[in-house]
């Protein structure tokens, strides 16, 4: 196993892999480096004299400057680096690689394929559930007594009967309430679910009759509505309309799909100093070998795109797309400063306990999800995918605001990488992959993929076809930890007055 790592040649400091002792000497391409103190795993040293208000260099790029001068050897983290980015900027159009030219035609790759439900609109899902969607949070324990009560009635081919509960749909205003009725909406909309129940209370803001407009035509065997207030008993009419959407949707079967009709969702949480170097890269990878073959990938959190945008900004397939970009990016900015918060008041505990030290430090090795695909579509809160390949969706970094964002988009998985661990879920399958091998030890019934591996001498490309195996493999119904533990969650995005 490595010790260290120097991620780019330009950097002027490494990764400690394993704790580095004080007084420990490592060496990097011929430079004698002596530990002048202990140097966590995950964190970083100096590889020569860093003067104060100098730039600290990782992945080739500046993740903010020094606030004294710090010796070769020394730990580099919070104590001594300090973000060094701004507010608003202003941003210019400098293409690299692919968006510098007529787009290259693409080389046909042997297609792959998942077993998936094809529904009759043609899109796909990776399951086949039974969704109960409340409008309004005071039906939340009416929709999980119902599904409690259905779960013991599934037929054929239907898995599960989920109710996702959340707090709204009433005593909102202006975008909140928009945002409720189309993530609402987007869900009841979701090829994942072979039938949804829209269980309303009827006084409700974002009531059914209000809600319709935003879900669009329905099938009346997949979507049916109650209104708990206009029945005399709730129960035994939503478990009567239950068996029936449960009916229908036990006739769909698996068929195989092309790996084109697949739409990822990208996410990390509780990063550490590893997930620049394994599991965001791994995913990275994935996403890009997804893209070759035609199918979808949406990466999201836009404030920890902050400090790495330009890479983003830089790969954007024109320049519409490229403004669509620095919009997402100044508009979530404004949205920092509109409540007096500090734009830049990230990482986290978490994150600064693993070494990662400031946003720019987080955000360089966060946006390695992408890939290097060019982007080809950006998406608001709440909106549809649209554009196969590359899409960036504008999202808050909470890791349940975000995977439901992405779920709502249209991805039928999330892949969400990690280096401190969580048993959360979304709506759709979320493979958590472990960026060091520990974690992924330690708390196996939590994590599904490792990318620890490649800190240990595995190859990329291998650990690459073996996490794009098992999206596949999940895509086709290989449960994933969370759903084994029965925990499915849903969160709505916040930003205003409640009545």
């Amino acid at each position: 196993m490595k010790k260290y790592i120097r991620i780019h040649e330009k950097d002027n400091v490494a990764v400690a892999i394993r704790e580095i002792a004080a007084g420990e000497t490592i060496e990097i391409g011929g430079l004698q480096v002596r530990a002048q103190e202990e140097i966590p795993a995950g964190h970083k040293i100096a590889l020569g004299e860093i003067a104060a208000g100098g730039e600290v260099i990782k992945y080739g790029c500046r993740i903010g400057n020094a606030k004294e001068e710090i010796p070769a050897g020394c730990w580099v983290h919070t104590h001594n680096l300090g973000t060094a980015l701004g507010e608003l900027l202003t941003y210019e159009y400098e293409p690299v690689g692919q968006a510098q030219a007529e787009q290259p035609e693409q080389t046909e790759l042997p297609d792959a394929s998942f077993m998936g439900y094809v529904r009759p609109d043609g899109t796909v899902g990776v399951r086949n559930e039974i969704w109960i969607i409340p409008t309004v949070g005071c039906v939340n324990n009416v929709a999980q007594a119902l599904a409690k009560v259905a779960n013991n009635r599934l037929q054929g081919t239907v898995e599960e009967v989920i109710a996702f509960a959340h707090p709204y749909g009433c005593s909102q205003m202006g975008e909140d309430q928009e945002h409720t009725r189309r993530i609402l909406a987007d869900l009841i909309n979701h090829p994942n679910a072979g039938g949804v129940l829209v269980l309303g209370l009827g006084c409700e803001n974002s009531n059914i009759e209000v809600l319709k407009p935003y879900i669009g035509e329905t099938d009346a065997d997949r979507v049916k509505f109650l209104v708990c207030q206009e029945t005399e008993d709730e129960m035994e009419t939503g478990g009567q309309m239950l068996d029936e959407l449960i009916a229908h949707a036990a006739s769909y079967q698996r068929e195989p799909v092309s790996v084109s009709k697949l739409i990822i969702g990208l996410k990390c949480g509780g990063s550490d100093g590893f997930s620049g170097i394994t599991a965001n890269p791994l995913v990275g990878r994935f996403s890009d070998l997804l893209v070759e073959r035609k199918g979808t990938a949406i990466l999201t959190e836009v404030p920890e795109m902050f400090g790495a945008e330009t890479l983003l900004m830089n790969r954007c397939e024109s320049r519409e797309v490229f403004e669509q970009t620095v919009k997402l990016v100044n508009d979530f900015k404004q949205y920092f400063m509109d409540h007096q918060q500090t734009i830049y008041e990230n990482p986290s505990p978490g994150n600064k306990k693993g070494g990662i030290s400031t946003l720019e430090d987080k955000s360089l090795g966060c946006t390695q999800k992408s890939g290097s695909a060019l982007v080809r579509g950006v998406l608001s809160y709440g909106q549809r995918v649209e554009k196969a390949g590359l899409n960036l969706l504008s999202a808050p970094g909470n890791d349940l605001v975000a995977s439901t964002a992405l779920a709502a988009s249209g991805a039928q998985i999330v892949l969400f990488t990690t280096g401190r661990g969580t048993p959360f879920a979304s709506p759709v399958p979320t493979v958590k992959i472990a960026s060091n091998s520990a974690l992924a030890g330690k708390k196996k019934n939590w994590i599904d993929f490792n990318a620890g591996v490649l800190v240990e001498d595995q190859e990329m490309e291998k650990t690459t076809q073996e996490l794009f195996d098992y999206v596949v493999a999940v895509a086709s119904g290989k449960k994933v930890c969370s759903e084994e533990a029965g925990f499915h969650d849903m969160a709505i995005f916040k930003q205003g007055v409640t009545l």
